[in-house]
């Protein structure tokens, strides 16, 4: 027991903490409810099942902060971005992977490592002795949950998420759609015409917003309070705070060309994804939604070339679970009342699959170091990894802390010796130094 890692969940950041850990030769047991104990997200008991998008973002490590984290995890020859290099889809600058063989992969290659078990069944306190890491994500189960609220004083450690849709590709209507990613981005022919493009023009995107605000929604129950994340707001709720918001966002018409008709410049354009390498499943970008399933049928089925849309998927919206890690944690992610215990991914307060990942990554391998004696110190601020550890361990304010992708804002400022020009060459000192200091760091 003493010597043995303990992670419960087996989300990307569980999958990758005892990845971490096991490759520094700790034995680690995966402890993870499903598929006994069932979530409404998931799907399967497979480690690191994807639930909502199946992109990871940006792979851009020179110029975009979540490409900088891809490039670090790299670095530490992470499992989970071994397996979305592996299973990645045509996605413009995204890493985009196909979710079942993503999922399939990651558990495979964790079961079959010597050094990790895994156990299925629910852990419903917190434990008092040994090595533990908790992974268990926005999805945290009731009893667990309590009993994290019960030891940390909080009486609050929730906000909503929501996810998108899932269409079939022989559902939609290619007479109107078309493939193309935004400003043809990409350096082969699949990554610029990753995307399916449904058009609209001005009268369609007024009774789009005008069905989308009057759809029947799934209302919070009494006594929930919590509020959203910035960067997963339902599509409603974006369009609750003005009639243009969603053009200028999931819905802008910008860089793309109608190939059915050159001359006619679309209002707005509504984004699918491939979700998977068959090709036979589309996801609608940034549609997140809290609209009931009958009414999510008929409002998205408005968008021109979806006319005939069979769903694979609704939305919908579910409850996540969060610390408010600025006064829990410490910066090696020690919950500071049972320092035995380390708490890892979404749960930290951290927002995306990447940073889930980053962290299970990083409470791995603390752990591994501390079982054998050899603690390391937490990575430097400049790098993506330090930066985002500062900001959820301390760097936020307690009072107002919400969940957080990672990006530059989270970083020190570049001095004038990197430069300070414009974005792109001010982007490219930030992952520049980055990388430099996370050499020096992981040796």
């Amino acid at each position: 027991m003493t010597d043995t890692l303990h992670i419960i969940g087996g989300g990307m950041a569980g999958a990758e903490a005892a990845w971490q850990a096991a490759n520094m030769g700790i034995t680690v047991v995966i402890h993870e409810m499903r598929p006994k104990v069932e979530t409404f997200a998931h799907r399967t008991g497979n480690l690191a099942e994807m639930v909502c998008s199946n992109s990871f973002r940006s792979d851009d490590h020179e110029a975009n902060a979540v490409g900088l984290l891809h490039w670090e995890m790299r670095q530490c020859e992470s499992i989970i971005l071994q397996a979305a290099d592996e299973h990645a889809l045509p996605a413009g600058s995204a890493l985009a992977v196909d979710r079942d063989p993503f999922s399939e992969t990651v558990t495979k290659h964790v079961r079959a490592h010597p050094l990790i078990s895994v156990e299925d069944g629910e852990i419903t306190e917190l434990p008092k002795d040994g090595h533990w890491i908790i992974a268990t994500g926005p999805l945290t189960s009731t009893d667990l949950g309590q009993s994290i609220a019960r030891e940390t004083g909080s009486d609050q450690l929730a906000f909503f998420d929501a996810i998108a849709p899932i269409v079939y590709a022989d559902s939609i209507n290619m007479d109107v759609a078309w493939m193309q990613s935004r400003y043809d981005k990409g350096e082969t022919e699949a990554e610029q015409k990753a995307y399916l493009n449904c058009p609209m023009d001005k009268a369609q995107y007024e009774a789009f917003i005008d069905a989308l605000l009057a759809a029947d929604k799934t209302e919070f129950h009494e006594g929930e309070t919590a509020g959203y994340f910035d960067g997963c707001l339902p599509i409603e709720v974006m369009a609750e705070r003005g009639r243009e918001t969603l053009r200028f966002g999931p819905m802008k018409p910008v860089g793309l060309t109608n190939q059915h008709h050159p001359d006619d410049k679309p209002y707005a354009v509504v984004q699918l994804r491939y979700d998977n390498a068959l090709g036979t499943l589309f996801n609608i970008v940034g549609f997140q939604t809290k609209m009931k399933y009958g009414a999510q049928t008929e409002v998205f089925k408005m968008i021109p070339g979806l006319e005939d849309a069979s769903f694979a998927r609704l939305g919908g919206i579910h409850r996540n679970t969060f610390l408010n890690s600025p006064t829990l944690l410490d910066d090696q992610l020690r919950l500071k009342s049972r320092p035995n215990i380390r708490f890892a991914g979404q749960i930290t307060g951290v927002e995306g699959y990447v940073e889930s990942a980053a962290m299970g990554l990083l409470a791995g391998r603390m752990a591994a170091c501390e079982i054998m004696g050899q603690p390391i110190e937490t990575p430097p601020i400049d790098t993506a990894m330090g930066a985002l550890v500062n900001h959820i361990t301390g760097g936020a304010a307690a009072k107002t802390f919400q969940p957080m992708n990672v990006n530059f804002g989270l970083f020190q400022p570049i001095d004038a010796k990197h430069g300070r020009k414009n974005r792109k060459t001010r982007y490219k000192a930030y992952t520049d130094r980055a990388k430099e200091a996370w050499h020096e760091w992981l040796v």
